[in-house]
């Protein structure tokens, strides 16, 4: 995991490059929410009752209380991008029309 963030903050954000060996989920929960990006390679992602695969170019975000684990999903290893915040609400950036004023 290399630290993208250069300081401490409610969001951090990191570059994780998993080896290919470390493909045995071990779900794990903690307060939180993040958001994941794949930058290349299969990543296999087990929230809860979910078992997905995700490829290059695709995103998942969760809350991490619901048991997580994420690794390679193949033989080869996974490069993601991953933004880990306390507070998940503050991660979403959400457009609202601006009144209208006449």
């Amino acid at each position: 995991m290399i630290p993208l963030t250069p300081h401490p903050g409610p969001i951090q954000a990191w570059k994780s490059i998993i080896p290919a060996d470390q493909n045995t989920p071990e779900p794990g929960t903690h307060e939180g929410y993040e958001w994941m990006y794949v930058l290349s390679g299969k990543v296999r992602l087990v929230l809860a009752d979910h078992d997905l695969v995700l490829g290059p170019d695709e995103a998942a975000e969760f809350d991490t209380r619901l048991p997580h684990w994420f690794g390679p999903a193949g033989d080869s290893p996974v490069e993601v991008l991953n933004l880990f915040g306390r507070q998940g609400e503050r991660m979403h950036v959400r457009a609202r029309p601006s009144p209208r004023q006449d």
